[in-house]
């Protein structure tokens, strides 16, 4: 599901998109040594979000090194690393084990459950570590399998069930901020499920996966009615990342929340045009 929150390129200044690297590379090093290779094939984008904002946030000692990796095997690449790309790193390991061990339990997929035993005991180590953060993403499985099981029609339900989980999640510390990051973490939370289920519509109406779009689709001016409700949860998650007091990394998050949010929208916007124009072409 997730893999929404990320950059947009084009509109970010060079010395922003290096260090949005570095925060990326930064949190990809983390998962390397605390959870083995294994770990690294767990980092989203989303959660990179996480560690930039809680950086440019609290503004803690943050170190920059340079390591070698798979993905640069001959040149060193820099990292920033902290102890929120230490935190994100964890809630990497805790959400994919979860969403694997979902996706058995649902579909009965080998795949899932293989790479979830591969993980397992390193998620072990990150439940003892956060045990708020762990119980909200189980309670959060569990109201989902039960909304999903009632096929409620209810746009804001499941969204909002992500929602809540995304919220504990980004609540890092239980400070002044608190509200304001459960709030934005909220929002992202509900803009993630709902830009999920608008691009798998398709896919989830062939294999009888539960999506709550299904229900309106054939309303007038359904894409229109989508592209609002996402609107509304993208504004607030703004509304929410205005009233923290960040400065550092400020350029990048703006990037993220008022452009990049967009990027799969947008492509999955002129997919399904393209999928529209190619039906009506044939019934010609």
């Amino acid at each position: 599901m997730f893999g929404y929150v990320s950059i947009n390129k084009e509109e970010l200044k060079l010395k922003d998109y290096q260090k949005y690297q570095a925060y990326y590379c930064g949190v990809c090093q983390e998962l390397k040594e605390s959870f083995g290779q294994a770990g690294r094939l767990t980092l989203t984008y989303d959660m990179t979000f996480l560690a930039v904002l809680l950086s440019g946030l609290y503004e803690d000692t943050t170190k920059r090194e340079e390591h070698f990796c798979v993905v640069h095997p001959t040149k060193k690449h820099p990292c920033l690393r902290n102890e929120f790309t230490a935190y994100v790193s964890d809630m990497n390991i805790l959400l994919a084990y979860y969403n694997l061990l979902d996706d058995w339990k649902d579909e009965r997929k080998k795949k899932s459950y293989m790479a979830a035993q591969v993980l397992k005991n390193s998620c072990l180590k990150v439940v003892k570590r956060y045990p708020r953060q762990t119980e909200a993403v189980q309670t959060y499985l569990k109201k989902l399998h039960t909304c999903e099981e009632q096929n409620s029609a209810d746009l804001d339900l499941a969204a909002g069930l992500t929602g809540e989980v995304l919220g504990e999640i980004y609540a890092y510390r239980d400070d002044i901020w608190s509200e304001d990051l459960r709030q934005l973490g909220f929002y992202i939370g509900k803009f993630i499920y709902l830009m999920d289920a608008y691009e798998d519509l398709e896919k989830d109406k062939k294999s009888g996966n539960y999506n709550p779009f299904k229900f309106i689709e054939e309303t007038l001016e359904f894409h229109k009615t989508a592209e609002d409700v996402l609107t509304m949860m993208a504004a607030a998650a703004s509304r929410a990342f205005e009233r923290l007091p960040i400065i550092e990394n400020v350029d990048i998050l703006r990037n993220i929340l008022y452009i990049g949010i967009w990027n799969k929208y947008d492509m999955a916007k002129v997919k399904k045009k393209g999928a529209a124009e190619d039906a009506a072409h044939e019934e010609i």
